[in-house]
């Protein structure tokens, strides 16, 4: 019957199969469905589980950090354009959407408080029509040296021209003024939060749909093989440039939720240590997956908002993170998750569990080290009244003492020699699975070549198949 149905479906005319979808169609819609569906879930129900003012603030950073990762990963993960210079637009569009509020707070600009992201917006694709044109007339090295100038360039415009931008004290505005729409205020936190996370979430249905479109694989083009692009008629630089001008619009949407949030502009938000902070977080989360950044960008508040109370050396660690994803796990966080998904498909991560739980515990172990060493070295720094005791998980240790700092040293060491044990030995498990997963998808398809030494697999793979 099986074999009947699908002679009847070869053989149907174009019209009736392109009027009757197949399973395998049907099957990816429902996932979209369902994906898309829990991710409004997860913005609507959130301030639901975090009730507090603080939590919600922190929520709604979430959603602007969103919108401004995933701008920037429309320039780093899709077209290969590693920009030093994304807190331009950003920034610029958060004093644009500042005196919108002013404006709005004195009727001379008369539209709701809920539109002013879309002033950003606005203002971000304006900058980036005027400035990405030139930016955009080079690629690789050259245009990340180009956005790096013109971040500089702005920020000490940002400084120069007062009137505009209110010199070193920024400007501020009341998100409270003018007239409430439909009761709305925007006094209350968890207002706020759902305004962002509206414009978050439409932003990110808006940045995966142009990964669909035909520009959009376009700019996957430029980025693996420009040479091929030019050759068959498409000018790069205009396909740089149009993207270009698209991530500048949501990076303007973001620095435009910024605005509404924070209600202050200053010079730091068009800063290169901001845009060095996309870079970082957008790397870290996967700038090569779509949900990579997503990920980046809760990490980033999270740092910013909760890492920053516990130790003064947060920064510190943040840079020993990016280092140590930059060796292990190049791809990003978003990277380490799909590849133990098609490690789940076949049925194998069961075998990874033990290793996973070995590669934990030597990590806390080698951290612990690490943390004992640079918390003891920043209280000889910054200890105020030359107080260098300190408490470190239940211990007493003394930055003076030559013992604390040797024991420190000696877990640190310790943890660094295991996990590396643990390291190669979970690689030559992880090696294995993957030419079992290779031999059996080799297997299964007759005329595809079985990778060399995956013959065995293959056959013991086989050996149970009906």
């Amino acid at each position: 019957m099986e074999a009947a149905s699908s002679i009847a479906a070869t053989s149907a005319t174009p019209a009736a199969a392109a009027a009757v979808p197949s399973r395998g169609a049907r099957r990816i819609d429902t996932g979209r469905l369902v994906v898309w569906g829990g991710y409004a879930l997860l913005w609507l129900v959130a301030p639901l589980i975090f009730r507090s003012s603080l939590e919600q603030s922190v929520l709604t950073q979430i959603g602007v950090a969103v919108v401004a990762c995933l701008s920037y990963n429309m320039l780093l993960g899709q077209g290969g354009m590693l920009s030093f210079g994304h807190a331009v637009y950003t920034g610029l569009a958060t004093f644009v959407a500042v005196h919108a509020m002013l404006g709005v707070a004195d009727g001379s600009f008369p539209v709701p408080m809920a539109l002013v992201p879309l002033v950003g917006g606005a203002a971000g694709m304006f900058f980036a029509l005027l400035l990405g044109y030139v930016t955009t007339k080079k690629a690789g090295t050259p245009f990340a040296m180009i956005t790096l100038g013109l971040g500089e360039l702005v920020f000490a415009m940002v400084l120069m021209v007062p009137e505009f931008f209110g010199g070193e004290g920024g400007i501020s505005a009341n998100r409270t003024a003018g007239k409430p729409f439909l009761g709305i205020t925007y006094g209350a936190q968890i207002q706020v939060y759902y305004l962002v996370a509206i414009y978050a979430f439409v932003c990110t249905v808006a940045m995966y749909a142009f990964t669909r479109t035909p520009l959009g694989r376009m700019l996957n083009a430029v980025r693996d093989n420009p040479e091929r692009v030019e050759f068959i008629g498409y000018s790069t630089q205009r396909v740089r440039y149009f993207s270009f001008v698209i991530a500048g619009f949501f990076a303007g949407v973001a620095g435009g939720m910024y605005a509404v949030n924070f209600e202050i502009a200053t010079a730091e938000v068009v800063g290169s240590g901001r845009s060095g902070l996309y870079l970082l977080f957008t790397f870290l989360g996967g700038a090569t997956f779509f949900f990579g950044p997503i990920i980046g960008a809760i990490l980033m508040v999270l740092g910013f908002a909760l890492f920053s109370e516990v130790t003064q050396a947060w920064q510190l660690y943040l840079g020993l993170i990016f280092l140590f994803m930059v060796m292990y796990a190049p791809g990003g966080i978003a990277s380490l998750i799909m590849m133990n998904v098609r490690v789940a498909m076949h049925r194998k991560l069961h075998r990874l569990w033990r290793w996973y739980a070995l590669l934990a515990a030597t990590v806390l172990v080698m951290l612990a080290g690490f943390a004992a060493l640079i918390e003891m070295l920043y209280r000889l720094q910054f200890a105020s009244g030359g107080e260098t005791k300190l408490r470190y998980l239940g211990l007493a240790l003394d930055a003076r003492s030559p013992a604390s700092w040797l024991g420190a040293l000696a877990v640190a060491a310790i943890g660094f020699a295991l996990f590396e044990l643990v390291r190669r030995r979970f690689a030559a498990e992880w090696g294995r699975i993957q030419g079992e997963i290779e031999a059996t998808t080799a297997f299964k398809e007759p005329n595809a070549p079985v990778p060399e030494g995956g013959e065995a697999a293959a056959r013991e793979a086989n050996r149970g198949a009906p």
